[in-house]
């Protein structure tokens, strides 16, 4: 359980660290509404530019926090609570502006990672 909570830590910092960091301006396929690039997306849920970059922080931290927890355990349960808390956001940023399913996945991904995250740091 040890090692597949590590995979997890990593896969879950990998991919936030991932979009935020170098696909930050680059259009997906999971991008909310019509948006090509983070600001865009964020324009699309009626958000400012400041809550893009707070968000962003965030995420950022949080997933900085699980590969931290490697090292020092006591980083994980608050970066992956933070970052269940930050994916039920992006979910329903993406139920607001009724996208499809598609677009839900890796905020999903990500949510369902920190949860058993979450629940296996709790067992050891």
């Amino acid at each position: 359980m040890n090692i597949l909570k590590k995979i997890l830590m990593l896969s879950v910092s990998a991919v936030v660290l991932n979009v935020w960091l170098f696909r930050f301006s680059k259009a997906t396929p999971y991008r909310g509404g019509n948006a090509s690039n983070m600001l865009e997306e964020f324009a699309e849920y009626g958000l400012s530019e400041t809550i893009a970059y707070v968000v962003g922080g965030l995420k950022i931290l949080a997933a900085l926090g699980l590969l931290f927890g490697l090292v020092y355990k006591r980083t994980i349960t608050p970066a992956a609570t933070l970052m269940g808390v930050l994916m039920i956001g992006a979910i329903a940023m993406h139920v607001k502006v009724a996208d499809e399913a598609i677009k839900y996945v890796p905020a999903g991904l990500m949510l369902v990672g920190s949860s058993l995250i979450l629940l296996l740091n709790k067992k050891s």
